[in-house]
């Protein structure tokens, strides 16, 4: 009997795949249980078009991610912090602050979890941020920081 799972099931298949089963299993444990559904040609095409949708959906995260990444590119994010003596910062500006800074300054709201920032910022300078905004689309922000 061929069926559609519609969850992952360990040591049979992923949810989306039709597969063979036999037909006491399917009855009795697949069915009751909602990880499957027969493999009818309504179930089939309905499963296609939810596949065409979530690619759809992916590629335009994709794109949404790639217009973010060119506009992060062209902003310096300006940071006003209190400094002691050589240019050293007294505390350190951190991925969250610069996410809020990002807010408030040009409305851009990205996780701070995104930043890839090895370390925190701890001297007055111009320093540039490596982001990651989807799995194949990276970016870069300019961050200057200033005495306040």
């Amino acid at each position: 009997m061929k069926v559609i799972f519609l969850k992952d099931v360990k040591g049979q298949a992923k949810k989306g795949e039709v597969k063979e089963v036999s037909e006491g299993y399917a009855q009795n444990f697949l069915f009751k249980q909602g990880l499957a559904a027969p493999a009818s040609d309504g179930n089939v095409k309905s499963l296609a078009m939810q596949k065409a949708s979530e690619q759809k959906k992916k590629d335009q995260e994709k794109q949404d991610a790639k217009n973010l990444g060119e506009k992060l590119k062209e902003i310096t994010l300006t940071i006003k912090h209190k400094t002691g003596e050589g240019g050293r910062l007294f505390g350190s500006i951190t991925t969250k602050q610069i996410a809020e800074e990002l807010q408030k300054q040009k409305g851009i709201a990205i996780d701070k979890r995104k930043m890839q920032m090895e370390d925190p910022i701890k001297m007055i300078g111009s320093f540039t941020i490596p982001v990651k905004l989807h799995t194949e689309v990276s970016s870069t922000l300019q961050v200057h920081v200033v005495e306040e």
